[in-house]
């Protein structure tokens, strides 16, 4: 019957320290949430937004000259008609003949707070030749829009037909419009570059709508590895990796699509969310270290107290609070090699004192190394979490039902606390029971 109890005290311990993970992470959530909220903006304005550059877009406007007849009505009251003649205008989006265009992607990510920021630099030049197929002449509008109104575009060329109109141009509403006269059969070619800043993700928008795609050429660079692609976008039709990057291809002779082109840049682990993470799945691992010590502390027949198991507890949640509140100053790494450390000493030490050095160094040292610090380094690759906890769950599984496959549980849940094995002199002496006491078979 004691030892009923003493369980019963020992999972009450659990459900407290449970709840207690589960407020924390919470607050993790909220305070990672507060501050990517506050700081987003922050960084946008600072280093830009996510860009997504449209192609320019060309629409040909001309005129035509038509006569219309009416009559009107004299001072005298005499009617009258009267021949005039009208002009007309019109306009039609046009499409480039051909489109060639480089971007080099450089990226350079900042930590600031609770929140890793994946900025980039841009570099865009790209170059379109139009032929006016037309039978009229008149003007062509060659509308360039910006990817963001409020963006930085260092050294900003707009060249057409060689010549580079860019400072005779004036930006409105984050774009800029520049009229050439064209002529049946003429070609016209015009080029627009700049470099830029963004953050997270940057695209190219052939069309806003399903487009006709000729002597399409876009090559893009980057000096990362760690590639991704924005839903609803084209596939590189080649990609190469060299030492400083990716290569990346997208060449269509003709094609028909309303997808763009874009790039995800890689980002950091996310520190708030990671220790929110690790507050959520740390039950779990207090749990299977509670039953490798009740297992153990069973088979050798050492008692541990819910006294005890209550500041084994403490030292396991000291791991995240720790790791919460130091990964807004410390890079995660050696912010969860600290954690781990103090947590690892604060266990080790105790159960010495509890129990015997033998035992706290070998067996609640591994069990700590395997489900404290192997749980947590499990959430650092992304996608293997959830496998990687369950494989060291079965192995756990594994492992206590060979150990206590001979146990008659009914004898040892109504076993007394101390059966007269153990010494009343304290901790050192139950130290010393543990250690000349053999060890039960299983």
């Amino acid at each position: 019957m004691m030892q009923v109890l003493r369980l019963a005290a020992v999972a009450a311990i659990f459900a407290g320290i449970a709840v207690a993970w589960l407020m924390f992470g919470a607050v993790m959530q909220d305070r990672t949430g507060r501050q990517g909220r506050k700081l987003q903006g922050q960084v946008a304005e600072l280093w830009g937004a996510p860009q997504s550059q449209q192609a320019p877009s060309l629409v040909f406007q001309w005129t035509t000259e038509r006569e219309a007849t009416r009559t009107e009505r004299d001072d005298d009251g005499q009617v009258r008609t009267v021949t005039e003649t009208l002009v007309d205008h019109h306009q039609k989006a046009v499409s480039p003949a051909s489109t060639e265009i480089a971007v080099d992607l450089r990226l350079d990510q900042r930590l600031k707070g609770l929140m890793w920021y994946s900025l980039y630099d841009v570099d865009f030049d790209g170059a379109w030749a139009y032929t006016h197929e037309q039978d009229q002449a008149g003007e062509l509008r060659l509308e360039f829009v910006f990817p963001h109104p409020q963006g930085l575009y260092d050294e900003f060329h707009f060249v057409i037909d060689g010549e580079d109109v860019a400072r005779t141009l004036k930006p409105e509403a984050g774009r800029v419009i520049a009229p050439v006269a064209v002529e049946p059969g003429q070609t016209v070619e015009f080029a627009i570059a700049y470099r830029s800043r963004g953050m997270d993700e940057w695209r190219y928008v052939p069309s806003p709508d399903v487009a006709n795609l000729e002597r399409f050429h876009l090559a893009m660079t980057t000096d990362f590895r760690g590639i991704d692609f924005p839903p609803l976008t084209l596939s590189p039709s080649s990609r190469h990796l060299d030492d400083e990057g990716w290569t990346l291809d997208w060449d269509y002779s003709q094609i028909v699509t309303g997808h763009d082109i874009g790039m995800l840049t890689p980002t950091h682990i996310q520190p708030g969310e990671l220790a929110a993470d690790l507050s959520f799945s740390a039950p779990i691992s207090l749990l299977f270290f509670f039953v490798v010590m009740f297992v153990l502390a069973t088979l050798r027949r050492i008692e541990i107290h819910p006294v005890n198991y209550l500041f084994l507890g403490a030292a396991f949640f000291a791991f995240h609070l720790l790791f919460g509140y130091l990964v807004d100053h410390v890079r995660i790494v050696p912010a969860f090699a600290a954690c781990s450390v103090v947590s690892i000493v604060l266990v080790v030490s105790y159960l010495r004192l509890v129990v015997s050095s033998r035992f706290a160094f070998v067996e609640a040292g591994l069990a700590q190394l395997v489900y404290l610090i192997g749980f947590s380094l499990a959430h650092f690759w992304e996608g293997f979490t959830g496998l990687t906890v369950t494989v060291l769950s079965i192995l756990t599984l594994f492992l206590l039902m060979q150990l206590t496959g001979r146990l008659r549980w009914s004898e040892v849940l109504s076993r007394g606390a101390a059966q007269g094995r153990f010494s009343s002199g304290g901790p050192a002496s139950l130290g010393n029971s543990q250690t000349n006491t053999p060890s039960a078979s299983p």
